[in-house]
């Protein structure tokens, strides 16, 4: 009965690398051994039948020349085994280790070879033999030669495939090992990073993973989690500075609207019902206008994948432009065609809040400018009002930011606009930033046009 998957594939990483390290070596490694064993054996027997025909062939050239003497002297290399057997199968001659032991084969070589090599096993004590057999004369009839040597302890037992199997043994157990150290070595870093992440709260993000040198995936993993958790704290840091200042921005035109109603109730003779409304209005548009800007983002930052449509920026600057009247004429320069992919509302209110921010701030002059440069799509609401130094050029795209006094939000503001603006290019992929210009302030919004 197979034991079930389950049970056989570990869970964990470091089991299976080194499982399927063991498996890959083992595939190398066995059939390599086998083919080892085979080569030693036919090395081994090729150097003993060298060993043998040279034997052989020393008797031969005795026999032929009449010098062969009884018993037969052993040969070079340890070569003991020798018979001289004639025609009929009887030993003629045989040297000293060879006297007791029966014919060692009926084998003749025939024409036109006159050497055999081969292996025979006989039922003496002596087991098996490496032979060669060397016919001395040129007829079938003549007598042969058998010489012999004991096969080797080496390839007569189970030692030569028992060292090989130990040596497999040993080099996939190192495979495995060197396989387990390597995947540890990756894990345990992987294994500090879940528990510094299981550490990290939402109350404390400060704390970072250990980076390991290197540019391997697990440093890699390792920097990006560090990354991550910079953001993450990042912007939860701004999540609770923009509570902070919400909570208030909006305070504050509550206090106004109870302190106003507080009065009245408390001095209703002095009180003017037209003072008191129009003052309580007033909080209650301040209020309703932050509350709206405050959902927006919300819904900005946490609504799916919005519907786009092919929106033409001029046109819709247009559209914003014509229906203002106030102090200030808006110059228009738009040029025609310049069509982005896009939620129509959200590049609208981008527009708007764009030329409302040029509107509290201009003394004179807003120019709205929309063109394209090189595949994308431009549009610049320029004012002439007070310069935004450098380095608030950054900052003054920040809920609620405060700048200096000629900036605030007294003209009616909710500080809130320009975030919003950037938040909706960003989202659409594009930019929205402070270019330098001669005088007063220039805002450019940079979008993906439609090809």
């Amino acid at each position: 009965m197979s034991l079930p998957w389950a049970v056989v594939w570990p869970r964990s990483i470091r089991g299976q690398v080194t499982l399927l390290a063991l498996v890959l070596a083992s595939l190398f490694l066995i059939p390599l051994g086998i083919a080892a064993d085979m080569v030693i054996r036919d090395v081994v027997a090729t150097s003993i039948w060298h060993d043998t025909r040279e034997a052989a062939s020393q008797v031969v050239v005795a026999y032929q020349d009449s010098t062969l003497r009884n018993p037969i002297a052993s040969g070079a290399n340890g070569v003991k085994v020798i018979q001289l057997t004639g025609a009929d199968g009887r030993v003629l001659a045989s040297s000293t280790g060879a006297q007791r032991l029966p014919p060692l084969s009926d084998v003749r070589p025939g024409f036109p070879n006159r050497l055999m090599d081969f292996k025979i096993c006989t039922r003496s004590p002596a087991g098996c033999f490496y032979v060669t057999v060397a016919l001395t004369g040129n007829t079938p009839g003549s007598p042969v030669v058998y010489a012999a040597k004991p096969t080797p302890g080496v390839l007569s037992t189970r030692f030569l495939d028992l060292a090989i199997g130990l040596q497999i043994a040993a080099l996939a157990a190192l495979v495995g090992w060197t396989a387990w150290k390597a995947a540890d070595r990756g894990l345990r870093t992987v294994d500090n990073i879940q528990a510094e992440l299981a550490h990290i709260t939402a109350s404390d993000l400060s704390r970072r993973v250990q980076e390991p040198p290197g540019e391997d995936e697990i440093s890699n993993l390792a920097r990006t989690v560090n990354s991550t958790l910079a953001r993450l704290e990042h912007s939860v840091e701004q999540q609770r500075r923009f509570a902070a200042d919400a909570s208030h921005e909006l305070r504050t035109p509550i206090a106004g609207l109870r302190a106003q109603l507080e009065e009245a109730r408390l001095h209703p003779e002095h009180t003017e019902l037209g003072t008191l409304v129009n003052g309580a209005l007033r909080d209650t548009d301040r209020l309703e206008a932050i509350v709206t800007d405050l959902l927006f983002m919300a819904r900005l930052g946490s609504s799916g994948p919005t519907v786009q449509e092919s929106v033409d920026l001029g046109q819709l600057a247009a559209e914003d432009v014509r229906r203002r009247h106030g102090r200030i004429t808006i110059d228009m320069e738009l040029q025609a065609d310049v069509t982005v992919l896009g939620v129509r509302t959200q590049l609208y209110r981008v527009i708007d809040n764009l030329v409302d921010n040029a509107l509290r701030h201009a003394a004179s002059i807003i120019k709205v400018e929309v063109g394209s440069s090189r595949g994308t799509a431009v549009l610049a609401v320029t004012n002439d009002g007070d310069r935004i130094a450098e380095k608030d050029r950054d900052r003054v795209f920040h809920r609620f930011a405060r700048l200096d006094e000629s900036r605030s939000r007294d003209k009616g503001g909710t500080g809130l606009g320009l975030a919003i603006a950037r938040d909706v290019a960003i989202a659409h992929g594009g930019t929205l930033h402070v270019e330098d210009v001669p005088e007063g302030t220039r805002f450019v919004l940079r979008l993906p046009m439609i090809e």
